[in-house]
């Protein structure tokens, strides 16, 4: 008899070419389709459903996935199951049984993601792949923070997507974002309904160009109904963003 299994998973997406499957290429979701194969004796690939994509070098805290099991491992023992057998930079953080409609992508109410600078002057080197670093350089949060009000609320958010998306509609609600220090890092949390292709990247680092001067306050609500992705700043590097949180309708 068939469970759907909800898994809340962390990874360290340096060396990965991202979380979907991609041809000749280390993918977090062929790791984790291999060892359920495997732990299934199956002749056919299990497969697993994301609530979304990652890039190549991104992080995630808490993404969600869900598959299908015939397996009965009781729940407390089957994320140490995958565990023992995963790479060390994928770790099954929590497993717990859903009803059968359950969909990790179709389903989800919105998401958290995390952006993080590295402000310090000479960056630690075990923070390299984690932090994006500024070589000293501190922005102005006041100005950032003023700035990201106007990104707040239901807009069509072309200017912050990659232009090689497929997507068409691009209008998505914001519904936080929040800045605090942590030594010498500047974090910054957004939230919302769902993200298109590098939007939180091209927000990133269109409100780093202004902390820093190349960009004023006042050009961001022009900046998005431009729609026009020129208009936005750089897209930040990866290696400074985690997937933090999924949410689902409770």
């Amino acid at each position: 008899m068939k469970r759907r299994m909800k898994a809340t998973i962390a990874y360290d997406g340096t060396n990965f070419a991202g979380y979907q499957v991609q041809p000749q290429q280390r993918t977090v979701q062929e790791e984790i389709e291999k060892v359920l194969t495997a732990m299934h004796k199956s002749d056919e690939i299990v497969h697993v459903v994301a609530s979304g994509r990652t890039d190549a070098r991104v992080h995630a805290t808490g993404q969600v996935l869900h598959f299908d099991t015939t397996l009965s491992i009781p729940l407390d023992r089957y994320a140490h199951a995958l565990n023992v057998q995963l790479p060390r930079d994928i770790r099954v953080l929590e497993i717990e049984g859903v009803a059968d409609d359950f969909h990790a992508r179709y389903g989800v109410s919105g998401k958290r993601y995390r952006y993080i600078w590295s402000c310090e002057k000479i960056q630690n080197p075990f923070r390299r792949f984690y932090a994006t670093p500024t070589n000293g350089v501190k922005p102005d949060v006041t100005l950032m923070k003023e700035a990201a009000q106007y990104i707040l609320g239901t807009h069509d958010f072309s200017c912050f997507c990659a232009a090689n998306t497929g997507v068409k509609d691009k209008v998505r609600t914001v519904h936080a974002i929040n800045f605090e220090w942590h030594d010498e890092e500047l974090h910054m949390t957004i939230e919302g309904n769902g993200f298109l292709y590098n939007m939180v990247r091209i927000i990133a680092g269109t409100l780093w160009e202004v902390g820093i001067g190349k960009r004023d306050v006042n050009t961001l609500s022009a900046t998005i109904a431009s729609m026009d992705r020129s208009k936005a700043g750089k897209t930040a590097p990866a290696q400074g963003l985690y997937l933090e949180k999924v949410h689902y309708p409770q």
